[in-house]
Formats: structure tokens, C-alpha cells, sequence
């Protein structure tokens, strides 16, 4: 009770309003050495009173809390090189008590040693950080507020971010959200630019020199087939430039790639062995598209943006699954890719899918942020683009492909994110309902989205003139294991009670036929495959061995191990109108 009352009247307090904000970041030789970012703010108070200094402590794009405020260390606010009291109210808020009007000075060290898209990290000669992890907002003063920032380094360093520059090292931006959502590169690293779909383009990456000439350019060639189909979905390039920022570094996990999309950014942090692999294409390809898709057009849980608690939302299978199924349309529709390698990659998907544990989308969206141990943490990625796909075709099939879902993510982006709001639950499904000429979609979402059904592949996939083909697999279950010597395969192992042990097979017997099949013929899994996979259990399979000079045949019970092999295909029997969809859903285009 007296917890709930003390935190009331702190509360009950408020926070007096501020102006004038400017940031100053540092961060040079020195700092390197200690791995930390020096950061300081100022602004005026506009009366004397309490300040409300908040830090995020999570950053959007990551489902995460990361609590940004345990890495602060020597904070001290001052006034008139004054210095004030100062306590804090919670865990990543620090309330300063102002004596008067004017100018206010804060100033802390942060411990930026963290390789990792959301946070801040530091080397002997560069650093990467992110606004929400070094950038106090006013409590009491709103988002709207105008702020600079001046970055203080070495003189022959350089500085990049999507802030809009006003002078040297010194950078502006309208608002917070803004503000914390443009990373910054301080330090030695190369920066190459181009045009793609009309606007700059740039590609910063660290160290300096690991990217090739040939490989830079390869990248801009890829982006410049891209990135144009992506716009032509929404119908507009969001962005005055864009930059792809990259860090490659052993530090980071061994041959994996992460990115963070930001509104006309992304920052990707790369194991060093995957520096020019051209799959990187699909992580961009993605992260771009984010610029629309999350950045912009957002399920209505999460705008705007609160930056001082969790905003779980059951639509992130639409942010991040359906940007992954756009990723792959973008790279087949400007030809990066083949459409084998787009079934390809769908496959995969799918065999993720069927490999995780039933979830729903919408449970899935929502769990992320508690990162659940039963492989389904990012299982809306995999699972939200496949729906995507299932959709689409649907969309195009309803409408002889005069609509797609191209039609729906335009339509949101225009009434929704246009207008300065985000998308419901009941926005989206109307949306593909209207794409679809009225047809409901009331049990796709109840059996697919919201539940656990298995997806409709064999009824939904022919409509797009495709089919997912399942090859199954039987292998023998024998209990035994061999060892090929000079005289044939050896019996090395037999299991208690296994079927082999069942029928009579004895260490150190050769196995010379399984199901009348020579166990030595290279083809003998395709053949046995083909002899019994529609065999039943419960009869008995003949092993033929040689024990000594006898030649036995026993009787095993029949124990089989299956696999199942997915390949999605394009059907050889399509009907025109399935053509039109696939041919559709693959180029980018509609029925006029």
C-alpha cells in the first residue's frame, strides 16, 4: 500500500516541459579504448520543478526489452555548473530537480560492447549505436519535439546516419521517433553510393576494405532490381536516401546474418564468412521492404510507438511473415532469382513449418517477446510467409487476377498509414476481402491464423498452378548396425529386442539381402522404397545373411523408418486461369 502511494505521487508529480534539446555524442580514440560512448543532453527548462528523463528500453524492430539503462554509468546533471539532486523513479527513468528556468546540462558514460542490431558497440577505431540506447526523452514534453545531434571523433574519422545533416558532424531530426530510429557509423569504415528507383543509395560497411569493389557493385545491381518492384506494391520510395549499413566481424555467431530495418536504413551484422555470399540479397531484399511494411504501414497495437514497455501485437505475423514472402517476390520479379529458386526457398518454409510445433500465427506474433523455448520464437516469419502466399493466390484466383495482395497492402498503406494511423485486425481481413470480391475469409483465419489447422496446400496451391509434391520415403528398421570389410557388411551392433535381434541376427553375420534386395546394390534405398512403402506394419520382412558357411534367411517384423521429402512444383496441367495467377503472383502483375 504505502509502494502504490509513494509511486502515485511520483507520478501524480509530473514532469515539467523542456526546449531546446540537443544531444552531443563522443566518441574518439580514447572512449574506443574503454569501449564506451560518451553522451551528453541539454535543453532549457521552462520552469523550475522536476524533470522526467526517460531512456527506452527496448528498440523497435527487436521484440525484445532489453533495458538500455543498465549500460549507463556516471550519470550528473548540472545547471550554472551546478550540480543537481537527482533519483529515479524507475528503472530507466532519472528525475532531476530543476531550481529555475534555463539551461540544463546531463552528461553519463555508456558501456557500448554489445554486438548487436538494436544495441551499441564500439571498436579500437569504430562504433555503431542506435538512438534508443544513448537518447533521453522528456516526460511531460511529448515525441514532437525538434532535437540535434553533434558527434564529436577524430578528426580523419568519419560519421554516417539517415538523419538529415545541418553542418559538420551535426545532424537534425522533427521528432523522437525519428530521432531513435536512425543508427549512426562513427570511425574507419567505406561508404559507396548509387541511384536505385530514383533516390540515393548508399552502402556503409566495416572494417574498411573486406568488401570488394566487384562485390559492392554486385550488391547495387541487386537492390537496383529490387528495390523497384518493392515500391511499385505501395506506389511510392518512402525515403530521401537509403543506406544499408553493414558490420562484418568474427565476433558475431559463425556464418550467421542478422538485420534491424529502420525508416530509410537497416543495419545488418554478418559473420566474416559470409561477406559477399549473394544469399545476402534475401536479407536486404527484406529489411528494405520494411521501410514500408512496419516502418510505415503498422498493425495499430504498436502506433506509435511506446518505447517504455512491451507492445505485443497478434499481427507480426504481417510485419515481419508477410515482408518475408514480399522479399522473395521482389528478388523473382526482378529476375535475382529464378522461380525454381523462389519454390525452392518456399520450401523450405514449409519444411520449417511442419518441423515446429502447431501454433497459431497470432499466438506466435504475440509470444515472440517472451522468446519461447519450444522452437516457435520466429516461427511467424517462416509460417507468416507462406500464409502470405496462400492468400495471394486466393486473392488472384477470386478475382481472375485483377487483385492481389499487392491490392491489399496498397490499400492499407493508403488509409491507414496515410492518414496517420495503424491497421486493425478487422482493416486487414476487410482489406483482403474486398481484394477477393467479397469472399470471406472468416475461416481462414479461424483455422489458419488464429489456429492451428495444418495449411491448406492441396486445395489452395492448384488455383496458383503449382502443387507441393510429398515423396515418402521407407527405409528398413533392422535393429543392426554394419560395417563393410572384404567379405561383405558385417554385423557390428545388434539391438536388445530390435527387429533384427527378433529374427535371429547374430554379431558377426554378413548381411547379404533385405526384402530379397542385395544390401550391397547402390540403388537398393530407391528400390526397397519403391517394394514397400505401402507395406503395413505388423507382417515380416526376409533378411538373408552368411554366418560362417551357412547361408540363413530369417523373418524380421516389419519396422520402418519414413522421411518425408516436400518439393513445391509447377503443375504440367494448370488450367489457363491458374497460369494467369502464377504467371501473376511471379511478375508482379494483374489482369487488366
Amino acid at each position: 500500500m504505502l509502494l502504490f502511494a509513494g509511486a502515485a505521487g511520483a507520478q501524480a508529480e509530473g514532469s515539467i516541459p523542456v526546449r531546446d534539446i540537443e544531444y552531443q555524442v563522443t566518441f574518439d580514440s580514447a572512449t574506443a579504448d574503454l569501449r564506451i560512448i560518451k553522451v551528453g543532453m541539454t535543453f532549457n527548462a521552462t520552469a523550475p520543478g522536476a524533470v522526467l528523463l526517460s531512456l527506452p528500453e527496448w528498440t523497435p524492430g527487436a521484440y525484445e526489452v532489453s533495458n538500455f539503462a543498465r549500460f549507463i554509468n556516471d550519470f550528473s546533471a548540472a545547471q550554472d555548473n551546478v550540480e543537481l539532486d537527482w533519483d529515479k523513479t524507475d528503472k530507466d527513468t532519472w528525475r532531476l530537480r530543476v531550481p529555475k528556468a534555463g539551461k540544463v546540462e546531463v552528461k553519463f558514460d555508456y558501456k557500448a560492447d554489445s554486438l548487436d542490431n538494436g544495441y551499441s558497440w564500439t571498436k579500437s577505431n569504430f562504433s555503431f549505436f542506435n538512438g534508443t540506447n544513448l537518447f533521453f526523452y522528456p516526460e511531460g514534453t511529448g515525441m514532437d519535439f525538434p532535437a540535434t545531434v553533434t558527434v564529436k571523433t577524430n578528426p580523419a574519422w568519419r560519421v554516417a546516419t539517415g538523419m538529415h545533416s545541418t553542418g559538420v558532424n551535426t545532424f537534425s531530426a522533427n521528432n523522437y521517433h525519428d530521432l531513435v530510429d536512425m543508427p549512426f557509423f562513427v570511425g574507419q569504415f567505406d561508404m559507396d553510393s548509387t541511384t536505385i528507383a530514383g533516390k540515393p543509395f548508399r552502402f556503409a560497411s566495416y572494417p574498411s576494405g573486406t568488401i570488394t569493389p566487384a562485390v559492392r557493385l554486385g550488391i547495387f545491381q541487386q537492390m537496383a532490381k529490387i528495390v523497384p518492384y518493392q515500391a511499385m506494391v505501395f506506389g511510392e520510395v518512402p525515403w530521401d536516401s537509403y543506406t544499408i549499413f553493414q558490420v562484418a566481424d568474427g565476433e558475431f555467431s559463425l556464418g550467421a546474418a542478422s538485420g534491424l530495418e529502420h525508416q530509410n536504413s537497416h543495419l545488418d551484422i554478418i559473420s566474416p564468412v559470409v561477406l559477399g555470399n549473394p544469399i545476402l540479397a534475401s536479407l536486404y531484399s527484406h529489411e528494405v521492404f520494411h521501410a514500408w511494411n512496419v516502418k510505415r504501414l503498422r498493425p495499430a497495437d504498436m502506433t506509435p510507438y511506446q518505447y517504455d514497455r512491451e507492445q505485443p501485437t497478434p499481427l507480426l505475423w504481417i510485419s515481419e511473415g508477410v515482408t518475408d514472402y514480399y522479399a522473395d517476390l521482389a528478388q523473382v520479379r526482378g529476375k535475382t532469382i529464378t522461380p525454381r529458386g523462389f519454390y525452392g526457398t518456399t520450401t523450405e518454409k514449409i519444411d520449417h513449418i511442419s518441423e515446429t510445433v502447431p501454433v497459431s500465427l497470432e499466438d506466435a506474433s504475440v509470444s515472440t517477446w517472451i522468446k519461447p523455448v519450444n522452437g516457435t520464437e520466429d516461427i511467424y516469419y517462416d509460417k507468416g510467409s507462406v500464409a502470405g502466399l496462400l492468400l495471394d493466390i486466393i486473392i488472384r484466383d477470386a478475382s481472375d487476377n485483377r487483385k492481389s495482395l499487392d491490392t491489399v497492402m496498397r490499400e492499407l498503406y493508403d488509409n491507414t498509414y496515410k492518414k496517420g494511423k495503424g491497421f486493425t485486425n478487422d482493416e486487414w481481413w476487410a482489406a483482403v476481402s474486398r481484394a477477393a470480391g467479397g469472399k470471406s475469409f472468416a475461416d481462414f483465419e479461424r483455422r489458419y491464423i488464429d489456429g492451428r489447422d495444418p495449411f491448406p496446400y492441396d486445395s489452395v496451391l492448384p488455383s496458383g498452378g503449382l502443387r507441393l509434391f510429398v515423396e515418402r520415403t521407407v527405409r528398413p528398421s533392422l535393429g543392426i548396425s554394419i560395417s563393410e570389410d572384404e567379405e561383405g557388411l558385417r554385423v557390428m551392433q545388434v539391438v536388445v529386442a530390435g527387429p533384427g535381434a527378433t529374427a535371429g541376427v547374430k554379431l558377426g553375420d554378413y548381411l547379404l539381402k533385405v526384402g530379397g534386395l542385395d544390401a550391397n546394390d547402390p540403388g537398393f534405398q530407391e528400390k526397397f522404397n519403391a517394394k514397400y512403402a505401402a507395406m503395413a506394419p505388423g507382417g515380416t520382412v526376409p533378411i538373408e545373411i552368411r554366418r560362417g558357411t551357412q547361408r540363413l534367411t530369417l523373418n524380421a517384423p516389419v519396422r520402418f523408418t519414413t522421411t518425408e521429402t516436400r518439393r513445391l512444383i509447377e503443375l504440367t496441367n494448370a488450367s489457363p486461369k491458374a497460369i494467369r495467377v502464377r504467371d501473376g503472383l511471379l511478375n508482379g502483375t494483374l489482369q487488366q
